[in-house]
C-alpha cells in the first residue's frame, strides 16, 4: 500500500479537539547573551491554539509612498480593526524575526476584565503590535517605542499581554494592558540582565522593580496613577507591582502558568526548589522575574526546554493515573474538573498537544545581521516536532511550511505530518517516543552541523555586497531544511503506523528495519501489553470479576 494511502487511513488521528481560549496559551523562555554557550541572545515562543495552523509567516521588505495605509486585522479572529499610515521603509520579516535580528514573542494573561477596550475604536491588537514593530524596528528599544506609540495613537484592542523583545545585544520583557473606556494602555518594560534567564507563560511577572533605573526599566507615565485611580493600588510608588495591580492571581494561574517558567529555571538552577512553594500556592513569596543560571544555555537546551513536561518534578505528567498505561504526558481539555464539589486541575506543561507552531530565535552580534539572525521554527507539538533553522534574510517560504488550513489535510505540509506522528504517539507514548526521538535528533543534529558552513557561505556573499547571492543561498538552505524535515516525518508517520498496528509491535533490528525469517516471512510481532499499574487498577476496581479459576 502506498504511504499516502496509509496516512490517509489514519487521518482521524490528525487533530485533537479542545476548548481552551486560543490566545491564553503561550510560553516564552529567555536567555541573555552572557547566559548562553555561544553568546547569542535567545528567546522562544510557542503559539498554542486549538485552531491555529502551523505556518511560517513572511513579510517582504518594502518602500512605501507617502499616504500608503496599512490594514490592521485582529490576529486571533481575523476581524478588520482599521488602518494606520504605512512606514516609508519596512524590513524583511521571517516568522517573528526581522532582518536586523529583532525577535518578538508574547503570552496573554487577560488581567482585569474591566480594562478591555470599551471605546470600540481601538485598532492595535497584540498580534499586529508584534508584526508592525518587526516591520519597522531595528532594536528592542525601538520596538518598545513603536509598540507603545501605536497603542497611544490608535488604541489597544487586546487583553493583558506580556511581550518578549530581543535583539542581538539585549532582551526585554514588556507587560501591557488596556484602560477600558480610556484610549491607550498602561505598560512596563524591564531589561533582562545579560547573564540571566527569564520567561513568562500567560501570567504577568513584573513586580517590584527600581523605577529610577531608567536604563533597565521603562514604563508609561500613568502606570501607577491609573492604578491608584481605579483602586488597584494604594501603597508607595517604590512598592508598586504591575503584575499584582493589573491582574488577579490564583492557584490555577500559578500552577499552570508560573509553573512552566519554574520548570525552565529548574533545568538550570540546582536550587530552584526554593521557588516551588510559590508555584504550588503554599507561599506568597514570588518567584523572581529572572535568575542567573548555574550553567550556560545552548540552543539545543532551549529546544529541549520547549519540550518540557515537568519531567523529574512533583508535577511529572508521566507519573499520575492520568498518564494511563502508556505514561502519556498529555491531558485533554478542559483543564479543570470537579469531583464531589471540589475543583481539580490537569497539569499545563510547556509542551502541549495544541501548539500551532513554535520557535527558538538566535540573535548573534558577531555576524552581519542577515547571517546572525537564525530562526529555529517548528510546527505542531514542541515535544515531537523538529526545529528547522531559517535565516532572517530569507525571502521565500518553503512550500512545506507555507499557508494551509486547519481543516484540510495535506500530506506535503510539515504541520500535518507532524500532527500524524504526534497523534499516534498520544495513544501509546512510551512505546513510540523512542522511534520519534531518533528521527528528531538525527534531523536536528544534521541541521546544527550545517549552520557553521552556511554561516560562512552567507557571510561571504554579504561581505562581497552580493545580496542576490545571499538570498539565493538562504532560500535554498531553507527549502532543503523544510523538505528534509517534512519528508522524514512523513516516512516516520507511516513507519509508526506499520510497526504498532493492531496494538502489537513488529520486531525490528538494530537499524529499525522490520525483521523477516530466513524464508522471507515477516517475524511474528510481540505483544507489549500494558504496565503493571494498569493491571493492578483493574483488579482493584473489579475484584475477582476477571480472575481465572
Amino acid at each position: 500500500m502506498k504511504l499516502n494511502k496509509i496516512l490517509g487511513g489514519i487521518v482521524a488521528l490528525a487533530c485533537v479537539a479542545g476548548v481552551a481560549v486560543d490566545s491564553e496559551a503561550c510560553t516564552n523562555l529567555i536567555a541573555g547573551k552572557k547566559a548562553t554557550t555561544d553568546g547569542s541572545v535567545m528567546m522562544t515562543y510557542s503559539a498554542d491554539s486549538h485552531n491555529l495552523y502551523g505556518m511560517l509567516r513572511h513579510s517582504p521588505a518594502g518602500k512605501h509612498p507617502k499616504g500608503t495605509m496599512r490594514k490592521i486585522t485582529d490576529w486571533d479572529s481575523g476581524k478588520p480593526l482599521g488602518e494606520i499610515p504605512e512606514a516609508p521603509v519596512t524590513y524583511n520579516v521571517v516568522g517573528n524575526m526581522n532582518e536586523h535580528q529583532l525577535a518578538i514573542g508574547e503570552s496573554t494573561w487577560g488581567g482585569r476584565e474591566e480594562l478591555a477596550d470599551t471605546t470600540g475604536q481601538a485598532v492595535m491588537d497584540y498580534g499586529s503590535l508584534i508584526y508592525v514593530a518587526l516591520e519597522r524596528a531595528r532594536t528592542a528599544q525601538e520596538a518598545i517605542d513603536i509598540m507603545t506609540d501605536l497603542v497611544s495613537r490608535y488604541g489597544y484592542a487586546s487583553e493583558g499581554e506580556s511581550f518578549t523583545i530581543a535583539d542581538k545585544n539585549e532582551v526585554w520583557v514588556m507587560e501591557m494592558i488596556g484602560k477600558g473606556a480610556e484610549k491607550g494602555a498602561v505598560w512596563i518594560a524591564v531589561r533582562i540582565p545579560d547573564d540571566a534567564i527569564s520567561g513568562h507563560a500567560n501570567e504577568p511577572r513584573i513586580r517590584k522593580v527600581n523605577l529610577k533605573d531608567r536604563k533597565n526599566v521603562r514604563y508609561s507615565k500613568d502606570m501607577i496613577s491609573f492604578a491608584r485611580k481605579r483602586g488597584y493600588f494604594s501603597g508607595k510608588d517604590e512598592d508598586f507591582s504591575f503584575a499584582d495591580a493589573y491582574c488577579v492571581h490564583d492557584a490555577g494561574t500559578r500552577r499552570g502558568c508560573d509553573g512552566r517558567v519554574w520548570s525552565y529555571f529548574n533545568r538550570f538552577r540546582d536550587d530552584a526548589d526554593k521557588w516551588f512553594p510559590w508555584v504550588d500556592y503554599r507561599s506568597d513569596e514570588p518567584m523572581p522575574l529572572y535568575v542567573v543560571p548555574d550553567r550556560k544555555v545552548s540552543v539545543r537546551d532551549m529546544q529541549e526546554a520547549m519540550r518540557d513536561q515537568f519531567q523529574g518534578t512533583p508535577y511529572d505528567m508521566t507519573k499520575d493515573i492520568g498518564a494511563g498505561p502508556f505514561h502519556v504526558p498529555y491531558r485533554w481539555r478542559p483543564m479543570e474538573y470537579e469531583v464531589n464539589g471540589k475543583k481539580y486541575c490537569m497539569e499545563r506543561a510547556i509542551a502541549t498537544q495544541q501548539t500551532g507552531w513554535s520557535f527558538v530565535s538566535q540573535s548573534r552580534d558577531w555576524l552581519p545581521d542577515p547571517v546572525g539572525g537564525l530562526f529555529w521554527f517548528g510546527t505542531d507539538d514542541t515535544n515531537t516536532s523538529v526545529y528547522m533553522p531559517f535565516y532572517c534574510g530569507m525571502t521565500e517560504v518553503p512550500a512545506q511550511v507555507g499557508s494551509g488550513d486547519i481543516n484540510t489535510l495535506d500530506l506535503n505540509a510539515n504541520f500535518w505530518v507532524n500532527n500524524i506522528v504526534a497523534n499516534q504517539a498520544y495513544n501509546r507514548y512510551d512505546q513510540m517516543i523512542p522511534d520519534i526521538r531518533k528521527v528528531q535528533k538525527d534531523l536536528e543534529d544534521s541541521f546544527e552541523k550545517r549552520v557553521p558552513e552556511t554561516d560562512t557561505e552567507l557571510g561571504a556573499a554579504v561581505a562581497a555586497g552580493d545580496m542576490e547571492a545571499y538570498r539565493n543561498i538562504a532560500n535554498r538552505h531553507g527549502a532543503d531544511v523544510a523538505r528534509q524535515a517534512t519528508d522524514s516525518y512523513r516516512d516516520l508517520a507511516g513507519y509508526l503506523f506499520v510497526k504498532f498496528m493492531d496494538g502489537n509491535r513488529k520486531k525490528t533490528d538494530a537499524e529499525g528495519r522490520f525483521m523477516k525469517s530466513e524464508y522471507g516471512v515477516p517475524v511474528y510481532p510481540e505483544f507489549p501489553g500494558y504496565d503493571k499499574r494498569y493491571y493492578e487498577e483493574i483488579v482493584k476496581e473489579n475484584g475477582d470479576h476477571f480472575q481465572l479459576r
